[in-house]
C-alpha cells in the first residue's frame, strides 16, 4: 500500500459543510487502493470524559474522481448533532490499514488498550460558516463586453478622437472606437435572443485608456460611455429581459489621476493619503515609467497603475462605500474583482460581510489565474475565473500529435477536468466562472484554428459544471490572437447583413441545450474511454431527479468513427450516416434505464 500517496486533513476541500445538514468528506489515495470506508460517529457518543471507548460506524466511500496519479474518494455525512468524528479504513486488495490524524495503524495497533487515538474531527456545523454562492449563478450564461469595442449607440462627439468603427487595420493600444452604454442597451435583445442571462462589463469608470483599468474616478462613469442615468436605464432594461449585470471593480490599483494619488504626488509623506499606497522612494511628479526600480509598487510594474494598499482600513472603507453605492443605487447583481489575488484577505472578508448584508444574492467573482482555495472558503469570493479550465481545453487540442509524445488522449482531458473540480467545494464548482477566451487572452477561434474545434469547445463549456461566459464576438468566431486584436470592434454591419447567421444560430442551439436540459449543468459526469479511439471525448451527464441523461461525443481524432445514435439527437455537427467525422460533435438524450 502506497501510504505516502494518501492525503486528508479535516479542512478546506477534504472536509467541509455542503449545506446546513450535510458534511462532505474527501480523501486522496494512490491508484493502488481498492476500497475506502469512513468510520464515523458523534465525538461524544460515549461521553465527554475521554475515558469511555469511542466506536464509529462504517460507511463505504465512492471513488468520486480519477486524476492522473490519484483517486479521490468521497462521501456525504448527515451528522444528527451537527458534529462528527471519523477515521478511515483503507484496502489494497486484502491488505488493510487504518488512517487517523496522526498516521496509519494496523488493526492490532488501533485496538491496543490505553492508546490515545487522534481522530479526524469536524467540530460543529455552524450555519454562518457554510459556503453559499448565490444559486442563480449556476443557471446563468454570461457575456463579457468591453464597452469601447462592443457597440456605439450615442453618435454625439466624444471627448477622445475615435477611429471608424470598421477601421481595424494597424490598431494600437491607445485607439478608441466610441462604444458606449447606449450601444449596449440597444443590443440587449440580441443578447437575450442568443440565450444570454448575464452581462459582465470590463470597467466603465472615468479613465484615459480604452480599457479603463487605470481608474481615475470610481464614482463617475466615463463620459465617453455615458452617465449614471444611462447606466441605470441599461440595468432596468436588462433586468426586464431577465439579464443580470456584473461590474468590474479595480481595487488593486488605480490610475494616475485618482485624487488620492495626485495628493501623494503633491505632498509626499505629508499627504493624508500617503499610506493608501506603497511609496518607497521620493517621487518625481509625472514620472509614470516602469517601476522595477521599486520607487513605488504598481500593477505588473506599470507606472500608470499605482498599487493601492488594501490593508489600510481607510482604503477598505472607501471602496466598500463605492460598492454599496453600486448595489443600493444601481441594483447591480455581481462584482468582478480585477487582480483579485493581490487584494488583502482582510479587505475581501470585510467587503463580503458588508455587501452580503445588503444583498445576500450578490455574486462576488475574483480574477485569479491559479489554485484559489484560500479565497473560496465562504467568507471572501463566491467564485473565481476558471483559468485551469480553459488551459486544459486548449492543451488537449495543442497536444494533438498522432501517436507522438505530446499527444493528450481523452483520459488526459478527463484528468485535467477532474483536477479543476477537485480544487474547491462542491457548491463552488457549481458557480466556477468558465470561459474560452477573454480580453486578457487570445480569442478561442484563433487558438482553435477551425470552426469545428471552436464548436467542440463550446459544447464542453456548456456541458460542464460552473457558470459559462462567452466573450463578445465568440458567437461569430471573431479572431484575434494577441492582447490587441482580441479586442477588435464587434462587426455589427456584418451581423445585421446576415453574414454570420449560420454561426449564430448554431451557437444559439448549443446555449439552448444548457438552458433547457438540467443534466447539462450537473456535476454528475461519467467519462468513457475506448483504447482504440484514444482521442474520442465521450461522457454522459446525469442529474438527480432527471428521467434522462445527456451523452456527448467529440471526435478529436484524424479519422471518422461510427457512433450509434440510438437516443434522441439533440445536436450534431459533422455526423453523417452514423459516422462521426473528424472534429465532429454528437449530443444525445437517452432515457434512464
Amino acid at each position: 500500500m502506497k501510504m505516502d500517496c494518501i492525503i486528508h486533513r479535516s479542512a478546506f476541500t477534504d472536509c467541509y459543510a455542503l449545506n446546513e445538514e450535510e458534511v462532505v468528506v474527501n480523501i486522496r489515495t494512490g491508484k493502488d487502493i481498492t476500497g475506502v470506508n469512513v468510520i464515523y460517529e458523534d465525538p461524544y457518543i460515549a461521553g465527554c470524559s475521554g475515558q469511555s471507548p469511542w466506536k464509529g460506524k462504517p460507511f463505504k466511500m465512492r471513488m468520486e474522481k480519477e486524476l492522473e496519479y490519484a483517486y479521490i474518494w468521497s462521501v456525504r455525512l448527515r451528522p444528527e448533532f451537527k458534529r462528527v468524528q471519523y477515521y478511515f479504513e483503507i484496502w489494497e486488495g486484502e491488505e488493510k490499514k487504518y488512517f487517523l490524524e496522526d498516521g496509519f495503524y494496523s488493526e492490532e495497533q488501533l485496538d491496543t488498550p490505553g492508546r490515545m487515538r487522534q481522530y479526524f474531527k469536524f467540530p460543529w456545523l455552524n450555519n454562518a460558516d457554510v459556503c453559499r454562492p448565490p444559486a442563480w449563478v449556476e443557471d446563468t450564461i454570461w457575456y463579457q463586453i468591453m464597452p469601447d469595442r462592443f457597440c456605439r449607440g450615442d453618435k454625439k462627439e466624444k471627448r477622445v478622437k475615435v477611429r471608424g468603427w470598421n477601421d481595424r487595420k494597424n490598431m494600437s493600444y491607445r485607439d478608441f472606437y466610441g462604444g458606449d452604454l447606449q450601444g449596449i442597451t440597444d443590443k440587449l435583445e440580441y443578447l437575450k435572443d442568443l440565450g444570454i442571462s448575464g452581462i459582465y462589463f470590463t470597467p466603465i469608470f472615468e479613465s484615459n485608456s480604452n480599457h479603463k483599468y487605470n481608474t481615475f474616478d470610481y464614482k463617475k462613469i466615463d463620459p465617453d460611455f455615458g452617465d449614471e442615468e444611462d447606466m441605470k436605464a441599461l440595468i432596468r432594461k436588462a433586468h426586464g429581459l431577465g439579464i443580470k449585470v456584473m461590474l468590474d471593480a479595480v481595487f488593486n490599483h488605480c490610475g494616475t489621476e485618482f485624487f488620492a494619488w495626485k495628493d501623494v504626488l503633491k505632498r509626499g509623506k505629508e499627504s493624508v493619503y500617503f499610506d493608501w499606497f506603497f511609496v518607497n522612494k521620493p517621487l518625481a511628479e509625472g514620472d509614470f515609467s516602469n517601476t522595477k526600480d521599486g520607487r513605488y509598487y504598481s500593477f505588473a510594474f506599470e507606472g500608470y497603475m499605482p498599487k493601492l494598499n488594501t490593508n489600510n482600513p481607510e482604503v477598505m472603507d472607501y471602496f466598500i462605500n463605492i460598492c454599496e453605492y453600486w448595489v443600493e443605487e444601481w441594483g447591480i447583481d455581481g462584482i468582478r474583482f480585477d487582480v483579485g489575488n493581490e487584494i488583502s484577505h482582510a479587505f475581501i472578508k470585510r467587503l463580503h460581510y458588508e455587501l452580503k448584508r445588503l444583498n445576500p444574492e450578490l455574486f462576488l467573482l475574483g480574477e485569479i489565474w491559479h489554485d484559489s482555495i484560500g479565497w473560496l472558503l465562504g467568507d471572501e469570493y463566491d467564485s473565481v475565473m476558471n483559468y485551469p479550465f480553459v488551459e486544459s481545453l486548449n492543451d488537449f487540442w495543442v497536444d494533438n500529435g498522432e501517436g507522438g509524445s505530446m499527444e493528450m488522449d481523452s483520459k488526459g482531458l478527463m484528468y485535467r477536468m477532474n483536477r479543476c473540480y477537485s480544487m474547491y467545494q462542491e457548491q463552488t464548482n457549481r458557480v466556477l466562472f468558465n470561459f474560452l477566451d477573454s480580453h486578457d487572452i487570445g480569442r478561442a477561434y484563433s487558438r482553435c484554428g477551425s470552426l469545428d474545434i471552436l464548436m467542440q469547445q463550446l459544447v464542453i463549456l456548456m456541458s460542464m459544471p460552473g457558470t459559462p461566459c462567452i466573450y463578445y464576438g465568440t458567437e461569430i468566431a471573431m479572431s484575434g490572437a494577441d492582447g490587441l486584436y482580441n479586442r477588435k470592434t464587434m462587426p455589427w454591419d456584418e451581423i445585421e447583413s446576415g453574414k454570420h447567421n449560420k454561426r449564430i444560430e448554431e451557437v444559439k442551439r448549443i446555449i439552448a441545450l444548457r438552458n433547457d436540459y438540467p443534466p447539462m449543468r450537473s456535476g454528475e459526469i461519467m467519462w468513457k474511454h475506448d483504447p482504440d479511439q484514444r482521442r474520442m471525448i465521450h461522457y454522459v451527464k446525469s442529474a438527480a431527479g432527471s428521467r434522462y441523461g445527456i451523452e456527448v461525443y467529440l471526435n478529436g481524432m484524424t479519422e471518422g468513427k461510427d457512433v450509434e445514435s440510438d437516443g434522441e439527437v439533440l445536436y450534431s455537427r459533422n455526423y453523417v450516416n452514423g459516422c462521426l467525422r473528424k472534429n465532429g460533435i454528437l449530443i444525445l438524450k437517452r432515457e434512464n434505464q
